[in-house]
């Protein structure tokens, strides 16, 4: 159930404390490798279909003499100083590899900082302004919140920000933090009454961020994200969410196949929303009690076929018009207050 257009969402609310006591997480980031340059042909991934892929386009190597029999490389110059023309493999694995934690210490826009400090679940190391802003009662909040929590704040003029900013969205404010803390799956499963979201692969920052602002509205205890193709929390995603990463505990797991069979054994009902599902969202045996987590697959081609095997159930959302598809932060967001309603339901009638 997936499209390309993304879904918006109301604004969050920041009063409400997660079910798993914060703690603060070790920082994430990849050291810088030293790794030697290579004069050989830069290698480039395919592109994948679905996302945009960041690979390098492939090209031959240069050679770097004209005269015959004294031709050197452009690396190999002697006495020059060694090629920039490329790094290799290893260093661009490094620094990939620094992207694959959960992330969140870079954080645009207004609301999104306003959440970062009123949650105070994280170290902030300063906010960022952008001089001569427009008066704004949030901009006084933000102002008010870094002087009593000793926060640094620096006004800088607009290019000079936008320099330093990630997104185009940024509203004139942005934050540096401690990276958010992660939680491990056993965690995430052992709260009373779990509602967990498991995102199989979302690439689209827009999708995420309005899946972890939809989860916080709807109460969700937990969210599972692959470490490995699957989108963080970028900057992008903290501004979408608009300070829903404040509040919600997170795993990354190295597979969500496994992270979906440890579910299962751990008593958690896993429920793949799939548009061939054979039990209606609205149909699910799920009692009043029971933990549960909702598996929402990736834009275009939905769940992995190992964990469609896995979950538990299968559920589908009955589509009624001509198109077949749903956007998966929409989906998603139905079958997160579906599981609100049906235990509303529950503690009504008992």
């Amino acid at each position: 159930m997936s499209g390309q257009r993304k879904s918006g969402g109301g604004k969050a609310g920041g009063g409400r404390r997660n079910a798993i006591p914060a703690r603060s997480g070790p920082k994430s980031g990849g050291s810088k490798s030293g790794g030697s340059k290579s004069a050989g042909p830069k290698s480039g991934g395919p592109k994948s279909g679905g996302s945009k892929s960041g690979g390098a386009a492939s090209g031959g190597s240069r050679s770097g003499g004209g005269r015959a029999g004294s031709a050197k490389s452009s690396g190999q110059r002697a006495g020059g100083p060694p090629s920039r023309r490329g790094k290799s493999p290893g260093v661009r694995a490094k620094r990939s590899q620094a992207q694959r934690g959960l992330g969140g210490d870079h954080v645009e826009g207004r609301q999104a900082v306003r959440e970062l400090l009123l949650a105070e679940t994280r170290r902030v190391r300063e906010i960022v302004m952008i001089e001569d802003l427009d008066q704004a009662d949030i901009l006084d909040d933000i102002s008010e919140l870094s002087f009593e929590m000793k926060v640094p704040l620096r006004s800088v003029p607009r290019r000079r920000f936008e320099s330093e900013a990630a997104t185009e969205s940024h509203q004139g404010v942005m934050a540096r933090a401690d990276p958010l803390p992660e939680r491990t799956l056993d965690e995430l499963a052992g709260v009373k009454n779990a509602h967990l979201i498991v995102i199989d692969g979302v690439t689209d920052p827009g999708n995420l961020g309005a899946l972890l602002r939809t989860a916080e509205c709807a109460g969700v205890t937990g969210v599972v994200l692959a470490r490995h193709r699957a989108v963080h929390v970028s900057p992008t995603v903290t501004k979408t969410a608009a300070g829903a990463v404040e509040h919600l505990s997170m795993a990354v797991v190295g597979g969500i196949p496994t992270a979906v069979k440890e579910l299962n054994d751990l008593g958690v009902l896993t429920v793949g929303l799939d548009m061939d599902g054979e039990t209606s969202i609205f149909d699910l045996p799920l009692a009043s009690d029971q933990p549960v987590a909702l598996v929402l697959g990736a834009e275009g081609r939905g769940l992995s076929r190992l964990v469609r095997e896995r979950v538990s159930v299968r559920a589908s959302i009955p589509m009624l018009g001509q198109l077949n598809s749903l956007n998966v932060a929409m989906a998603g967001a139905i079958a997160m207050f579906e599981v609100v309603r049906r235990r509303a339901d529950h503690t009504e009638g008992s």
